[in-house]
């Protein structure tokens, strides 16, 4: 009879213990999941967005870039994800109605409303950067450049985005933004990691290229010299970027951009003529009328002033590449310089070094004569394809169909606070912590109840 009881007693014990393993066994799985679900469920993107205008001479373009909030090294990693022509010309030709410039602002504005997540418009800066066609206005006319800079102020405070203001850029930030910009875009401010000790390798910077800007009123040209003197200081700019700090040589050439630069070969060029200028510099068969006034309104060629016996001028096209090359480097005075060596008109430039990069219409105009497909064109494939272009008729011409932002917006950046990044719920040292003694314990209680269950005599041994 007592072995009886012993027996049931024994086997109501097993089975308690069984339950309460298995019980210990389902915790233990419930609690492995649990962790690894919490440490490894995907964080909330944790970006910042911003856009940057630029208001150029002869357009606007709306670009929106987007970077983590952390930040690296205090300069965000920006990427472009946007861009949005705005239609009609550069906001210099508005000067004389103001009121259109909220017409001309709201489609692209609106498109950016749309692409950045609408709980972030309120923290999203926007910036806008006059070019060289305001500051020619504000040579011209500071009063009316103002007013088109508060008009485009007004305007852009309308929208939920956190305004920062509209300034015209010197001719200096918009050749060193471009240079940031052609630099970051080629991998060159990122550090090489010492793989022995995994931190950046200070001997590892990679050598910078120079940068060179066409716009339709300035051209620019940024580079790092070797010689660190630079003989004129406000040609000089200084970087601080991904941990390290960059000096820069750069200056903007104001009225040497395509534009502006082909209204001064015209203003010298009509002089001692009849009112017909036969220019080398256009297609043959090509024929303009041009009123003298409109020649003479730009700042860019007010040196060439003088009374004509005619209002209008008409423009006949010869096709003439050497021609016009001689044409165009009588704009470039070299005869005067102040400094140990000079570009042209007395401006200082250090030897050039190392590669470049030319963009804006140094490109377009590259590219439009399929001279971008090969990895390095000699200078004289590019002479002779020039030479044969300029010589085409203009009938046939037109049967055949003829950025500084990134830089503006890298800088900026270091402007704008980094935020913490978004952790885990975890630290790897307790995540793994909880994951072994979760493992452990699902071990035991299995072994356990394995041993309860086939093995119950070494559990009451001494109940014998």
């Amino acid at each position: 009879m007592e072995d009886r009881k012993e027996s049931e007693l024994k086997s109501f014990c097993s089975r308690n213990i069984l339950i309460i393993l298995g019980f210990s066994c389902i915790m233990a799985v419930v609690a492995l999941i649990a962790v690894g679900l919490t440490q490894n469920k995907p964080l909330p993107e944790n970006v910042k967005y911003g856009i940057v205008l630029d208001a150029g001479s002869s357009h606007t373009s709306l670009y929106i870039y987007k970077w983590p909030a952390e930040k690296e090294n205090d300069t965000g990693v920006v990427n472009q994800i946007e861009e949005c022509k705005l239609k009609g010309p550069g906001i210099s030709r508005y000067a004389h109605k103001l009121s259109e410039i909220d017409i001309y602002l709201t489609e692209c504005m609106i498109r950016a409303s749309q692409v950045i997540p609408k709980s972030q418009h309120e923290e999203t800066p926007v910036y806008l950067g006059a070019t060289a066609g305001m500051r020619l206005l504000r040579i011209e006319d500071a009063q009316l450049a103002d007013k088109v800079l508060a008009a485009v102020t007004k305007s852009l405070s309308n929208y939920h985005f956190d305004f920062q203001g509209a300034r015209i850029i010197t001719g200096q930030e918009e050749g060193a933004y471009g240079w940031i910009t052609i630099n970051y875009l080629l991998g060159k401010f990122i550090q090489k990691l010492n793989w022995l000790y995994l931190r950046p390798d200070e001997n590892g910077a990679q050598e910078t290229f120079g940068a060179l800007d066409l716009g339709g009123a300035s051209t620019q040209i940024t580079f790092v010299p070797q010689n660190k003197n630079i003989e004129s200081p406000r040609n000089a700019l200084h970087f601080r970027l991904y941990g390290r700090d960059y000096s820069v040589y750069t200056h903007s050439f104001l009225c040497y951009g395509k534009d502006q630069a082909l209204r001064q070969k015209l203003a010298k060029d009509i002089r001692g003529t009849d009112g017909i200028l036969r220019d080398p510099c256009f297609h043959p068969g090509y024929e303009t009328v041009m009123n003298v006034s409109d020649l003479y309104s730009s700042p860019c060629t007010r040196r060439f002033a003088m009374i004509h016996p005619f209002s209008q001028f008409q423009i006949q096209g010869t096709g003439n590449y050497r021609q016009c090359q001689r044409s165009i480097l009588e704009l470039f005075n070299t005869s005067y310089c102040p400094y140990s060596q000079c570009s042209f008109n007395g401006i200082f430039l250090p030897p050039p070094h190392g590669d470049f990069g030319a963009f804006s219409a140094y490109y377009y105009v590259m590219d439009f004569l399929n001279l971008t497909l090969e990895e390095t064109t000699s200078q004289e494939k590019v002479i002779d394809t020039m030479e044969k272009f300029c010589s085409q008729p203009w009938e046939e011409i037109q049967s055949s169909n003829v950025g500084w932002t990134l830089g503006y917006m890298l800088n900026l950046t270091n402007m704008i606070p980094a935020e913490q990044p978004y952790s885990k719920p975890l630290s790897h040292t307790t995540y793994i912590f909880l994951m072994i003694l979760f493992s452990l314990i699902l071990v035991a209680v299995v072994i356990i109840g394995l041993l309860v269950f086939y093995k119950p005599s070494y559990f009451w041994k001494d109940m014998v």
